[in-house]
């Protein structure tokens, strides 16, 4: 699922998560511009094994076919999937 901005914050006390995640693609604000490097997949190396979307904090990365991709909107530039990327597939570039 990719994800996307939702017009919805939650306000009252049932509508916060009872766990440490909220659904999937919940996110409320855009990135505000302060990555200085950001993560690029290299398609042939991806062997879609979706390491790197179970451990993103921010839960840019989904699947886009068998390979995944990462919404730049939302992603802060961790570094986290590249960490986790056994195939190396995954480096980090800096910012344009």
């Amino acid at each position: 699922m990719k994800p996307y901005l939702r017009e919805f914050v939650p306000t009252a006390f049932e509508d916060i998560p009872d766990a440490t995640a909220y659904e999937a693609g919940y996110l409320v604000t855009k990135n505000a511009g302060w990555r200085n490097v950001r993560p690029v997949i290299d398609a042939q190396k991806c062997v879609g094994c979706l390491n790197c979307y179970l451990y993103c904090p921010d839960g840019v990365i989904y699947r886009e076919g068998n390979k995944v991709a990462i919404d730049y909107d939302f992603c802060k530039g961790c570094g986290i999937c590249r960490k986790i990327c056994k195939p190396g597939a995954i480096e980090m570039e800096a910012e344009k």
